[in-house]
């Protein structure tokens, strides 16, 4: 599966929340996510290879999964 992520998700990854949180590892958290996302929805809990732990806003669209957002904890 395609995973997209948004403008403003990769923007969010300089914000000192979202410190230390990669690209590949919000590409790995939106493939382990099952089955098919009809809406945004935010999916908690996710493990930065850093150990940072994070939460992705994703919705399935015609051109793969969307990532929307990126949360830092």
């Amino acid at each position: 599966m395609r995973i997209i992520i948004t403008e403003h998700a990769r923007k969010r990854l300089k914000d000192l929340r979202q410190e230390r949180i990669t690209v590949s590892d919000i590409v790995n958290a939106a493939r382990e996510i099952p089955g098919i996302i009809p809406a945004a929805t935010r999916f908690r809990g996710f493990f930065a290879k850093s150990g940072r732990v994070f939460d992705i806003v994703a919705k399935d669209i015609p051109g793969g999964r969307l990532v929307i957002t990126v949360i830092g904890k």
